[in-house]
């Protein structure tokens, strides 16, 4: 392994009623104005209106912008961070999901560098040297992201991620009640999406990265086995709780100690992104593309294909051939994601999302598996 430092600086708060409970308690510690980010689009939510009496019964002046949906727009972030010079923000609060904890981190920075956000820290990683403003975040979706780990930001149609420390949230609030206000088909969506997030992580581990690769095979068994639950059970707490903590854990940039260069390019997860306008169509091009790269893995590399197929779905490993185990994996992703309704071959996808898909400029098909 290679030589890292780690260290978290959130304070994670888990559990019913964290957040009627502790927030006005965090918000002592800042001064008056808060710049509240919502998701762009969303229909009103419990979180949200929860967080909004607390800050007024808190006596907090509170700015509000939005962002997304699924990771936040440039010209988004540039808003955000013009707020927060006008009135002289105290602390970013972030409520929602992955996007919206994507824009804080994006703007905590945006407001504070002296250069242009996307020329020194978006297309190059240049030096984090003043202290970004404080972010804090309350999560009403069950796909958070990644807490302590790399955010996404969308320039000209293009996403990439940079992993900044210094801008992940002072304090992180995680009611599972919230999340599930979902509707349940787009809870297990989210759900998809933070299991499809982890295993794509997965694919790009290092040589060197043994420690991280079993911990991700652990969580991706865990969430895999809590899909399933929360699907069939929607009411088993339990299940919907460890969810949600497994769905808050898989970006971390733990996962990454002993990573020689940065958080690494997610191709599926962006062409996902950016090719999708709801959480339905998003799932369903996230579905596809994964299975996709799945089928191109395991005819590429079917050792690392292999050994989640034992790891992750259990297969048995006797008298069965690499290449066997491989394809036996990628046939258990595939009944997983029908179990969940989603689509797994391109055509079932909509026209527009075909269409968005075909207009993306990747260096490869996503779609197309073969070698």
């Amino acid at each position: 392994m290679n030589n890292f430092l780690f260290k978290n600086g959130t304070k994670f708060l888990f559990g019913g009623g964290c957040v009627k409970e502790y927030l006005a308690s965090f918000l002592r510690k800042y001064g008056p104005s808060v710049l509240l980010v919502t998701e762009e689009g969303e229909r009103r939510s419990g979180a949200a209106d929860e967080v909004r009496d607390i800050l007024r019964r808190r006596g907090k002046q509170a700015s509000e912008c939005a962002v997304g949906p699924f990771c936040p727009r440039y010209e988004q972030v540039q808003r955000a961070a013009r707020l927060c010079r006008e009135q002289r923000v105290d602390l970013i609060l972030g409520v929602g999901g992955s996007a919206v904890l994507d824009g804080c981190k994006a703007a905590s920075l945006a407001a504070v560098c002296r250069g242009d956000l996307w020329e020194n820290f978006g297309e190059l990683q240049g030096v984090v040297d003043v202290p970004p403003l404080p972010v804090g975040f309350v999560a009403s979706h069950l796909e958070a992201g990644a807490v302590n780990g790399a955010a996404g930001l969308i320039h000209e149609n293009q996403c990439v991620w940079r992993d900044y420390p210094p801008c992940d949230p002072r304090f992180a609030l995680l009611d599972p009640a919230r999340a599930w206000e979902l509707p349940c088909r787009e809870l297990l969506f989210q759900g998809f999406s933070a299991l499809a997030g982890a295993l794509e992580e997965y694919l790009t581990l290092m040589d060197g990265m043994s420690v991280s690769r079993e911990l991700l095979e652990a969580l991706l068994e865990g969430m895999v086995r809590d899909l399933r639950v929360c699907r069939q059970a929607p009411g088993d707490e339990n299940a919907r709780s460890s969810l949600m903590w497994r769905c808050a854990l898989w970006g971390s940039r733990f996962f990454q100690l002993g990573r020689r260069f940065s958080f690494p390019a997610l191709p599926v997860r962006e062409a996902a992104i950016l090719s999708a306008s709801d959480w339905e169509e998003y799932a369903g091009a996230l579905a596809v593309l994964l299975l996709s790269l799945c089928r191109r893995e395991a005819e590429r590399h079917p050792a690392a294909m292999a050994r989640m197929a034992c790891r992750l779905w259990e297969l048995p490993g006797q008298g069965r051939t690499e290449a066997q185990l491989a394809r036996g994996g990628v046939r258990a992703l595939e009944s997983l994601t029908e179990e969940l309704g989603l689509p797994v071959q391109p055509e079932q996808l909509g026209a527009a999302v075909q269409n968005r898909l075909g207009q993306l400029s990747t260096p490869q098909n996503l779609l197309v598996h073969t070698a």
